[in-house]
């Protein structure tokens, strides 16, 4: 197959992915108990957009990021200085919804606090690789500014994956609605910008990218798949951990402009959305293959990528599953693959049984930290993450 052929194969596979799944879902399944029922599909961020578009367009974009570099805490004012316009936009946008319970907060880090190495290695291994295979997302991701620099890329979405766990993530001094904010104006950016990419009008299927749609497959790639993932692995969660961990997600969710109307209200409700919005857009694309060699290639500088390649490829067949390993060109590690297959599951019941310890949850937060914190030092190299606004697309 020629690589015209195969592009508009590939191309065509996630149309109709796209195009073969109606939006169904009840609105009375979500979070806010009701909704107009709009298919997310054409839905983008009606608040977040038209400022974005203003923004770029006047040239205030060197400004406000200089501007918003300052502000990283949740509770901490906001910079003097910013255009009024975005002073307001990002006032509203950083309160907390008027159902978020700081109860359920709290249990969702109890639960990261005993879980954090099975969450850092799934959002990692599980969503980051699955990102890949969202026609989508990858084709967003690698056309716009942050595919030219993915590392730098890559470590902007760890911080949300790392600021989420934190004990006081949504709290006045943790960092997580300042995340969350700054990412959402991004993406208004993005949909703006785009569809001013030859590269990526000669491959969508949109007129805009990141609609509400979008925002829910990848918010199913994070929790619905991870904890997917925990309950096939047979982890014993109590209910209200469970419950901390989707509604910290919730609050996510609703702060980076996903309106509550499509926001799913349980588990059940959650795993239904997937079923309707995640699973049948799954495709390799050709940019999805190139941003899946990349991610894949993130060690190398670590062990000169004799090691780190071989390892990551393997979870990631491990996690994902052999067709998804084949889309992305992964092959099959003949050492790796079975020991994981063999040594997975000893290893998480080893853990598990030392839990019931007075010491040991502490002890794994401990460690799972200095994990966390290694991974975006190197993400990083050693800078501080900034999330910011872009003003142009991937170079051609």
């Amino acid at each position: 197959m020629d690589d015209v052929t195969r592009r508009n194969a590939l191309k065509a596979g996630g149309v109709l992915g796209i195009l073969g799944a109606l939006w169904t879902w009840p609105a009375a399944g979500s979070i806010a108990r009701a909704g107009e029922g709009a298919d997310p599909r054409w839905v983008w961020d009606p608040e977040a957009d038209p400022l974005l578009a203003e923004v770029i367009d006047r040239g205030d974009v060197p400004r406000v990021n200089e501007l918003l570099r300052t502000w990283k805490k949740n509770g901490q004012p906001l910079p003097a200085g910013l255009p009024a316009d975005v002073r307001d936009f990002v006032e509203r946008a950083r309160q907390l919804p008027s159902w978020a319970d700081h109860g359920k907060l709290a249990a969702s880090f109890a639960f990261t606090e005993k879980r954090g190495l099975y969450l850092g290695v799934l959002y990692g291994l599980a969503s980051g690789m699955i990102s890949t295979v969202i026609p989508h997302e990858a084709r967003a991701v690698y056309y716009s500014k942050g595919g030219a620099a993915m590392k730098d890329r890559i470590s902007k979405t760890a911080k949300l994956g790392y600021d989420v766990m934190t004990r006081n993530a949504f709290e006045p001094a943790g960092e997580m609605i300042v995340t969350c904010v700054k990412t959402r104006l991004v993406h208004a950016a993005v949909r703006h910008l785009l569809p001013r990419s030859p590269q990526w009008t000669g491959t969508a299927d949109q007129t805009a990218p990141v609609s509400q749609r979008d925002l829910l497959v990848t918010w199913h790639s994070l929790p619905t798949t991870v904890m997917g993932k925990l309950t096939a692995w047979e982890i014993p969660i109590p209910r209200a951990e469970s419950e901390g961990f989707l509604h910290s997600w919730q609050v996510t969710a609703h702060l980076l402009g996903i309106m509550d109307e499509y926001i799913p209200a349980s588990w059940a409700e959650a795993n239904a959305q997937a079923e309707q919005v995640l699973t049948p857009v799954l495709a390799p694309t050709d940019e999805g293959i190139a941003l899946a060699d990349i991610l894949l290639n993130l060690g190398s500088s670590v062990d000169g990528g004799v090691l780190s390649k071989h390892v990551l490829g393997a979870f990631t067949r491990f996690t994902l599953g052999d067709r998804i390993a084949q889309w992305l060109r992964i092959p099959r590690e003949p050492i790796w693959d079975p020991l994981l297959a063999t040594a997975w599951g000893p290893f998480i019941a080893v853990r598990e049984g030392l839990l019931p310890f007075p010491l040991a949850p502490a002890a794994y937060w401990t460690f799972d930290e200095f994990l966390r914190q290694a991974a975006l030092l190197f993400l990083s190299e050693g800078r501080p993450i900034s999330i910011e606004i872009p003003e142009a697309n991937r170079p051609s």
